[in-house]
């Protein structure tokens, strides 16, 4: 009976590939003017959606640029849009449609999406069915997904004839071990694939037996902000981000016990929402910090909040490449951050740009926010070299590296890309 199935899944395969050959003979040559960036839910507010429509906005100055999403579950875009940027959405959930099969798949879990994907309860098998046409119906141009499960999908069911290209914000170690052995065997049929971090470049280029045709690190940029820098003569703290376990505020507002005691004319600033949020608020309570710290909800104009504070904290103990530090640099802040292994390792230099907090304990990270609170030459030093750091991730600076990377990419379809030459050893100095 398994050999029987294992020859049925066989000839599946075969039928399948036969029919992509077909629709790849018929397909337009290679392009990249078309760029097709699938994304969870673009009206939402997190992190990724930010820099994917700074990315998009960017490309969108020589690019026919879309953003497809997989869900609408807002009226209006939390982030600012580029009008030039195009918008997609396969699932309306504010006003579904009154379609009996959407109604009755909707119920039905996904099979597209690996069930330890950490967004999988938001896709259900009408998710399953439009993203699996849109991606097919595709013939030429590129298309970039921005999540593990959107990568699978797109490495799994994409025609050879599309650039595909596969774009990581959350580190491979972080990966379930289903996830990662997935990654493993379709990550190597992706065009390219980015990573935020030279930390996670490393690990892709260790971990993947069969690699894709481009492994690349691409940061991402500054987004644009409204307002001046922040003048630092202001006692405010403040954090960005969802409140969710991850982020670690929890253990921030116990290390602000002990600041607060020292220090109680200073507040600490919590902005964002997030299933945790309740618990944070009795949190503050228990601790009798009303008044020294503030959950002031989600913000749309992260710019003019950084530019009132003096300090940014960031308590995560796990990263990827967080924007809230670029963003904080490029106001001029004073950084104070735990030494993840990946993001903040790599774009804070101690004592030059900002304070790594290690060992990674409440109490050290308290005893760092003191430190930059008490020595004002100090926060004003570590503020000026973030701020310089921050011009290394100019948005033009670092739309150039799309660029290559497209470049290169379109240039090895057509045939004519040509490897630079290895830099040769220096002569030996008789």
């Amino acid at each position: 009976m398994r050999a029987l199935a294992r020859k049925g899944k066989a000839a599946v395969g075969r039928l399948y590939r036969g029919y992509n050959r077909r629709r790849v003979r018929k397909a337009p040559p290679p392009s990249t003017h078309q760029i097709r960036i699938l994304l969870l839910h673009a009206y939402g507010m997190g992190g990724t959606i930010r820099t994917v429509f700074n990315l998009a906005s960017y490309l969108a100055r020589e690019h026919d640029v879309e953003i497809v999403s997989i869900l609408k579950e807002a009226e209006e875009p939390f982030f600012p849009i580029d009008p030039r940027v195009k918008f997609r959405f396969l699932d309306d959930r504010l006003h579904p449609s009154p379609d009996p099969l959407r109604a009755m798949l909707s119920k039905m879990p996904s099979r597209l999406i690996p069930p330890d994907e950490s967004a999988y309860h938001r896709f259900n098998l009408w998710t399953d069915l439009k993203l699996a046409r849109y991606i097919r119906s595709l013939d030429t141009g590129v298309l970039m997904a921005t999540r593990p499960g959107l990568n699978l999908a797109t490495a799994q069911l994409a025609l050879p004839s599309v650039i595909t290209v596969g774009q990581e914000h959350v580190a491979l170690r972080t990966q379930a071990e289903s996830m990662q052995e997935l990654i493993k065997w379709r990550y190597r049929r992706f065009d390219a694939l980015v990573t935020l971090t030279k930390a996670d470049l490393r690990d892709y280029r260790n971990t993947l037996p069969k690699k894709p045709k481009k492994l690349a690190r691409i940061p991402n940029a500054v987004p644009p902000m409204t307002g001046d820098l922040a003048k630092l003569d202001s006692k405010i703290v403040i954090a960005v981000g969802r409140i969710t376990r991850l982020k670690g505020f929890h253990r921030l507002i116990t290390a602000w016990e002990t600041v607060a005691a020292a220090h109680p004319d200073w507040t600490l600033r919590i902005f964002g929402a997030g299933p945790q949020e309740d618990n944070l608020r009795a949190q503050i309570a228990e601790a009798g910090l009303e008044g020294k710290v503030e959950l002031p909800g989600p913000t749309s104009d992260v710019g003019a909040e950084l530019e009132k504070a003096s300090v940014f904290v960031l308590s995560s103990r796990h990263e990827g490449f967080p924007m809230t530090i670029l963003e904080a640099m490029a106001k001029g802040l004073c950084i104070v951050s735990f030494n993840s292994p990946h993001g903040p390792k790599e774009m804070i230099t101690d004592e030059v740009d900002g304070i790594l907090v290690k060992p990674r304990t409440n109490a050290n990270l308290a005893a760092s926010i003191m430190r930059v609170i008490e020595d004002e030459e100090l926060r004003r030093k570590l503020a000026a070299g973030a701020l310089e750091t921050a011009r290394t991730y100019d948005v033009d600076a670092v739309g150039a590296q799309w660029d290559a990377l497209l470049d290169e990419l379109l240039a090895r379809r057509n045939g004519t890309y040509v490897k630079p030459p290895t830099p040769s050893a220096p002569p030996a100095q008789q």
